[in-house]
């Protein structure tokens, strides 16, 4: 997770491998931040339920856990993601 005044952005990382299999941000998504940063967390979810990935470790990156973070989270889990 990375989150600056702007824009969100999440990604599934590897980390036995050290690469990254999935990226979204909401630098092309319209609206109220908090529903841009829900739809990159069901957005994500969906494409790694795609690939067939179903449980990942949520690393907020140091930033606290509410708001924009929480949003992503919630989207997440929504689409399917299992912390």
């Amino acid at each position: 997770m990375f989150r600056s005044s702007q824009f969100i952005y999440a990604q599934i990382i590897d980390d036995s491998q050290g690469k990254t299999l999935l990226f979204e941000s909401d630098l092309k998504l319209k609206g109220v931040k908090k529903e841009r940063s829900f739809n990159v967390g069901k957005t994500i979810a969906q494409k790694a339920v795609k690939l067939k990935i179903s449980e990942v470790v949520f690393d907020r990156g140091g930033f606290l856990y509410h708001g924009r973070i929480a949003e992503v989270a919630r989207g997440a889990r929504e689409g399917g993601l299992k912390f």
